[in-house]
């Protein structure tokens, strides 16, 4: 099986550290479509490290998204905890019995990560059970730092890089955000749903976009040009910061740049597809179609075959 060439190459021989990194990859293959194809073109050695990271990211995520589960927010808050206690004491220990938690602490010890990355991931956690919105983009870039940045963070060390590492940090940082940027218009709908804006509130109302005029378009499916004037500056915003993150490829060791220039094609096409939608993101989800993955992805698939 793939996976077991993954985990043979990376030397995970421990089949409770195996078992956790497989569920890892589980939740990246069911979760994350375009990580989980871009991943696929890392030397199998590196893969289960990114599977580990993104997997324990994902489902830390869906702790506290899934808002229609029948869960309190207490309830919520409590399993968030615990998760945050169970990560600290494993990134102490060194090991954790947990079937996710085991696989993300191996990773970090075997890669050097620092553990203050994980704290910063945690806290902007925990900001999603309690914050509903951001005034300014400033406060929406604390939560991201802890949500995304430091996911690029993370991964740099299982990437490596072809200069000192701290050169490669501020555009690995910035590719992060990019990404969840992405997602957050790509989302607008859904989030709402949860009662969620990541959208800065004092740059809705310079267009004249509130919270009540987002609801009344999601719920109506009727489309409203000051909420398209608002997104097009967002998806501004977005282009910004890709091409901010966009020399850190470059700086990444060669086996690692395909996959993350492919994840940066697949994730900069949504915005496209955005536009295309005529910045309608709230009566429908903008994807990437599996052929158009396919078509982004096949040259660096091919080229991975053969190593």
């Amino acid at each position: 099986m793939s996976v077991d060439r993954e985990l043979d190459a990376a030397a995970i021989t421990d089949p409770v550290l195996r078992s956790a990194y497989q569920r890892c990859r589980e939740l990246n293959a069911e979760h994350g479509r375009t990580y989980y194809l871009a991943t696929r073109l890392l030397p199998r050695a590196r893969r289960p490290a990114i599977h580990a990271l993104y997997g324990f990211a994902r489902w830390a995520d869906d702790v506290v998204d899934e808002v229609h589960d029948g869960r309190t927010p207490a309830e919520r808050a409590a399993q968030l905890s615990t998760v945050d206690d169970r990560l600290a004491e494993g990134l102490a220990a060194g090991r954790s019995d947990h079937p996710v938690i085991a696989a993300v602490v191996d990773t970090a010890h075997r890669y050097g990560i620092d553990r203050s990355l994980f704290a910063d991931f945690m806290a902007s956690m925990r900001m999603d059970l309690t914050v509903t919105s951001y005034p300014t983009y400033a406060d929406l870039a604390r939560y991201v730092h802890g949500s995304a940045a430091v996911i690029g963070l993370q991964v740099l060390p299982v990437l490596g890089t072809s200069v000192p590492r701290e050169e490669a940090e501020p555009a690995a940082a910035a590719l992060g955000v990019a990404f969840q940027l992405t997602n957050f218009l790509r989302d607008v709908g859904e989030d709402l749903d949860r009662g969620r804006v990541y959208l800065p509130t004092e740059e809705l109302a310079a267009f004249d976009v509130d919270r009540e005029l987002l609801l009344w378009a999601r719920r109506t499916g009727r489309a409203d040009d000051r909420v398209k004037r608002a997104l097009a500056f967002q998806v501004e915003r977005v282009r910004s910061v890709y091409r901010e993150a966009a020399p850190g490829i470059p700086m990444l060791a060669p086996e690692s740049r395909p996959c993350v220039a492919t994840a940066y094609r697949l994730y900069g096409r949504i915005l496209d597809l955005v536009e295309r939608a005529d910045y309608d993101v709230l009566s429908r989800r903008v994807t990437v179609s599996n052929g158009r993955r396919l078509v982004i992805a096949l040259p660096a698939l091919a080229r991975a075959a053969l190593h």
